[in-house]
């Protein structure tokens, strides 16, 4: 494969000459003026916002708190920054630096490296798509959730009555449960039951591609206005529940259990796996925002610093959120357990030192260091209460947000008012990966095609307009399934490929020596040769494994989701039928089929380009004369208009 050296000032490269700013191979720092046809950052700190926006999203809330908790915590933590100091912030630098030096989007960067990698680029795109379909369905649901905050008492604080009889499936699980299953989705009881539309999602998912519609209407001039709001407001909100979380009773016990370190995990592969998939997707790989974000800044940029900067404010983004809500989930939890022995009315003679008239005077220690002693003597209605089994009930992923959270906030006081500002968070946390999201679609598609170029604004609308149709899919009562289904397996797959055949590209393909040199020629000044080897060996190892374990586990076992049974009033998990199977297998093999599909393309047209020249540098025709002819001259008027060719004539 020709190997050819990154843009110069100087060159311009077929179509993408007119989009493209280009660098020279110079040492010196100053930046060249930007091309007229290609927007840019007014300050570094949009730039800024818009990177940390899109790689800190909802996965840092609800995703890493859950996997650090299940994982051995602190032991977790330890091995999520090794393979983010080894694997994440390389691949992190490596996207940053070729969008930053192609002054493109993905499609773009890969095919100005070889047009047999251009599918490389498409494929982030049919991921992006897929990952902005649920994404804003997470956002309708917010939406909802934010819209019914503002009423006191919450209306998921206490089970509803029908006459003056609790309704069976609150009473069996909880008000919180009952308000996410039954009110917010009215879900079925498997993904085979499709069931009607629920109005008031569809409505929110509505408002919520409606808002991404507007935020995006002039591309980043207008995104990045919103980002002002949505990548800031977060912080202030995390920092504001931290605040109130560490004064509650039971966020001491919250927090040990997180933090607790137990170094035994390391010697399993699947907790290995799920750090290494976390890391993936908390910085954004392989969607193709990092390089369209990119891809807007000026060419000395320094593209090492940004890459080490983002991702350790995304790691203390994910260390601040889970202290938030393992401080708020450990008094949810202190607070049923204490209820859990005020209403076992021990028998004084089974327990003496119990005081009937102050239940809340005896210790959750103390009582369970009672039942462990006497609880095969107890009466069946006497539980252990398990602090540890309360802090892990609905605790991962939607089940934290929808369930838990939401449940802790109803025992604080002015609870409306936190409430609202929870899911205001969610919201805008939501919003800032939603831009970067559908940047990594609008950009690489407008870089390669002028014809949306031209039409960007139509071409946003449109897309928006596709987006929302769509996603009426996870409107529907068996919606959610959808959502896992897309969450668990849609990205996944596809974009570890795609992070695997872009560190291949550059490291083996390209050369890492060369983008070294190219780096260096755009910065002043040359990285360290470590990350060659990270690049060549290390991240694409790593990145290998974790394509193998992945699909090694989805072979082994088979796919499940959780599932809501309404006469149980309980999650069950259930294996996806035959025909979801069909459908998981439909997105990832779509996700993928540009890579090949680009590569016959130009293997194609390669082929068909050189016999093309063949055919070209025989096809003229030449006169026999007589030995009085001397001087050979091209006759015009004979021109070949097919293939630009004279034919040679002799003139005698």
């Amino acid at each position: 494969m020709e190997k050819q050296p990154l843009p110069a000032d100087n060159e311009m490269t077929g179509a993408a000459a007119s989009e493209v700013n280009i660098y020279a191979e110079e040492q010196s720092q100053e930046a060249s003026p930007e091309p007229a046809a290609r927007a840019g950052w007014n300050s570094k700190m949009e730039y800024f916002l818009a990177q940390v926006g899109f790689s800190v999203g909802l996965g840092n809330v609800w995703r890493f708190p859950y996997l650090c908790h299940q994982n051995g915590g602190g032991a977790f933590l330890l091995l999520y920054v090794l393979l983010m100091l080894i694997v994440g912030i390389p691949l992190f630098f490596l996207e940053l630096a070729a969008g930053q030096a192609i002054r493109q989007g993905s499609i773009g960067v890969w095919k100005y490296i070889s047009p047999k990698l251009a599918g490389i680029g498409y494929s982030s795109c049919v991921v992006c798509f897929f990952v902005a379909l649920y994404y804003n369905v997470i956002l309708a649901w917010s939406i909802f959730y934010l819209g019914n905050s503002f009423q006191f008492p919450l209306p998921w604080q206490d089970c509803p009555e029908q006459g003056n009889v609790t309704v069976q499936e609150c009473k069996k699980s909880s008000a919180t449960s009952y308000f996410w299953y039954r009110k917010a989705l009215d879900i079925t009881d498997s993904i085979d039951e499709m069931g009607s539309f629920n109005i008031y999602i569809v409505c929110c998912l509505l408002v919520a591609w409606t808002v991404v519609c507007l935020g995006m209407f002039k591309g980043i001039k207008t995104s990045v206005k919103v980002m002002y709001f949505s990548s800031i407001f977060p912080y202030v909100v995390l920092f504001c529940f931290l605040i109130r979380g560490l004064l509650l009773d039971g966020a001491s016990e919250g927090i040990t259990f997180m933090f607790y370190p137990r170094l035994e995990i390391w010697g399993d592969i699947q907790v290995w796996r799920q750090a290494a998939t976390q890391v993936f997707f908390a910085l954004g790989l392989g969607f193709g925002s990092i390089i369209a974000y990119s891809s807007y800044n000026p060419k000395n940029n320094n593209c090492h610093r940004d890459a080490f900067t983002v991702s350790f404010i995304n790691f203390l983004t994910s260390v601040l959120a889970t202290l938030v809500v393992f401080a708020v989930l450990g008094f949810r939890a202190k607070k049923n357990v204490t209820d859990c022995i005020e209403s076992g009315n021990v028998d004084e003679n089974l327990m003496p030192n119990f005081n009937h008239s102050n239940p809340s005077s005896m210790s959750v220690k103390d009582y369970r260091a009672w039942f462990q002693l006497h609880g095969n003597s107890t009466p069946a209605y006497l539980t252990d209460c398990d602090l540890e089994k309360e802090m892990q009930k609905g605790v991962e992923g939607t089940g934290l947000a929808f369930i838990a959270f939401t449940e802790a906030m109803t025992h604080l006081p002015g609870s409306p008012f936190w409430s609202a500002l929870f899911f205001l968070m969610l919201l805008n946390l939501g919003l800032s990966t939603m831009f970067g999201t559908m940047e990594g679609i609008l950009a690489p598609l407008t870089d390669r095609f002028k014809t949306l170029a031209n039409n960007k604004t139509k071409f946003t609308i449109f897309s928006c307009i596709v987006g929302f149709v769509i996603g009426l899919l996870f409107t529907q009562r068996c919606g959610n399934y959808f959502v896992s289904m897309f969450d668990d397996y849609s990205a996944t797959l596809p974009l570890i490929i795609v992070v695997v055949f872009e560190t291949f590209s550059v490291s083996w393909l390209y050369g890492a020596d060369r983008f070294l040199d190219d780096i260096e020629g755009m910065l002043g000044w040359r990285p360290s040769v470590v990350y060659k080897y990270l690049w060549k060996y290390i991240c694409l190892l790593a990145m290998l494994g974790l394509l193998g374990a992945t699909t090694i586990r989805m072979f082994i076992k088979r796919p499940t989701y959780m599932a809501w049974n309404q006469e149980r009033a309980s999650e069950e998990t259930l294996d996806y039928p035959g025909w979801a199977l069909a459908v998981l297998a439909l997105l990832i093999i779509f996700a993928m089929l540009p890579v090949p599909l680009a590569l016959i393309h130009a293997v194609l047209q390669g082929r068909t380009t050189q016999t093309s020249r063949e055919l070209e540098t025989v096809h003229y025709s030449v006169v026999n004369t007589d030995d009085k002819c001397e001087t050979p001259m091209s006759d015009m008027s004979d021109l070949n208009h097919g293939n630009g060719y004279a034919e040679v004539k002799y003139s005698c």
